[in-house]
């Protein structure tokens, strides 16, 4: 198979599913509000349903071995199988989001997470395992450029909904179809006769950097654990309600449904960026890198909430998105080579765990203050802290726990 196919595939893949299937909801977001259909309350817990949907979908990854044995070891199905299930599930859920039946949201939104992370695991895996079987595995970070261009996508298209004044249902339908389409391009690369990648353990090893082993004790394990699950909440407070915080500090600015887009386009360098760092023999430095730019990226929108400001904090925050879990899992690999995959749900567990608190912390923070925008800036001021908290940790274990030579 063309090495170039397997990329797209992944890229579209990973467009559907994080892109429309977990971020769609942040672009028609302002329009659900202006349609009466939610508050922003409600949107706190419908973001954390399917923040928690990615969090249960990743475990069920990590512990699918165990779940196979309780049922009596029957054939596993392929990666690929997975892929085009998590796609189509995706689809109908996106649709589903057209009927209005708010009692249903939570669980549509929590169904959604569940393929995201389905769609994310599998497509990573089978992409990745790929591409070193072809001596390629360089190319492998490229797929990451998806989630980005998935957003960029999504935001533009509910840009142009808001200036034809359409309602968020019409939006749904646009982002189902646009789902379906793309599923449909890539449907018969993720072929069931598709060759099966090798077992966990040799595709991480053969995509993991010369790096030296270390002793990975549990202290070190827990920290890095802590501080990864640290970028997922300060990011997603951003990430979440970056629109919505537009409106509130500019509003009437004809440019307010461009940043979330601006987002998305930070996130395609940034992962393109990362495919091109070689040499580096701590990865926890481009960690402490990634955490400082995020951190910048939303103290620049809180300092100057101006259209300058927001363009330049939505691609600072959206740089290091995938970045920060390319350098994270490839750190994992180095300290765990022999356990990768069980450490990387333990990790991504915690990321989720961070998205997870971050709507409610935010709806808490507007019903205690006086105006929507001050409560706002008091959420975005703790996810800075917390990024900044990190970077903190990550400069411990650097000097706590070297990388041997």
């Amino acid at each position: 198979m063309n090495p170039w196919r397997i990329v797209i595939a992944g890229m579209v893949s990973l467009a559907v599913a994080m892109g429309i299937g977990r971020f769609a909801f942040t672009p028609l977001l302002p329009m659900m509000l202006a349609d009466g259909t939610v508050s922003l309350a409600g949107a706190s817990w419908l973001a954390s349903a399917n923040y928690l949907g990615y969090l249960v979908g990743a475990l069920l990854c990590t512990l699918q071995p165990w779940i196979w044995r309780r049922l009596g070891s029957p054939p596993p199905p392929q990666s690929t199988v997975l892929v085009r299930i998590g796609l189509v599930a995706t689809v109908l859920l996106t649709l589903g989001m057209v009927l209005y039946w708010p009692v249903a949201w939570p669980a549509l939104r929590f169904a959604a997470g569940v393929a995201s992370a389905l769609v994310f695991v599998y497509t990573s895996g089978w992409c990745l395992a790929q591409l070193a079987q072809m001596n390629l595995p360089a190319m492998g970070a490229m797929i990451y450029t998806g989630p980005g261009v998935g957003i960029v996508l999504s935001g533009l298209a509910a840009s142009g909904m808001v200036a034809l004044h359409w309602s968020a249902f019409t939006g749904w339908l646009i982002f189902g179809v646009l789902a379906a389409l793309l599923t449909a391009a890539v449907w018969d690369t993720f072929h069931a006769g598709a060759k099966p990648p090798p077992s966990p353990s040799a595709a991480a090893a053969s995509t993991t950097r010369p790096h030296p082993a270390t002793t990975g004790k549990g202290t070190e394990m827990a920290l890095f654990t802590f501080a990864y699950g640290l970028a997922g909440f300060g990011y997603i407070i951003t990430a979440t309600f970056l629109p919505v915080i537009a409106r509130q500090a500019i509003p009437g600015s004809p440019w307010l449904d461009m940043f979330w887009p601006l987002f998305g386009l930070g996130v395609v360098v940034g992962a393109l960026v990362a495919s091109r760092i070689h040499g580096v023999r701590d990865l926890r430095l481009l960690l402490i890198a990634c955490y400082l730019i995020q951190a910048v990226g939303i103290a620049t929108s809180l300092i100057s909430p101006t259209l300058g400001g927001f363009t330049l904090g939505s691609l600072l925050l959206g740089l290091p998105f995938t970045a920060i879990t390319f350098f994270a899992m490839q750190e994992l690999r180095r300290l765990r080579p022999t356990q990768a995959p069980a450490y990387m749900g333990l990790a991504t567990a915690s990321y989720g765990i961070g998205q997870i608190v971050g709507p409610p912390l935010a709806a808490a923070m507007l019903a205690r203050s006086r105006t929507p925008g001050e409560g706002f800036t008091l959420s975005l001021e703790i996810a800075a802290c917390a990024l900044l908290l990190g970077t903190l940790i990550y400069g411990l274990m650097v000097r706590s726990y070297p990388v041997k030579k």
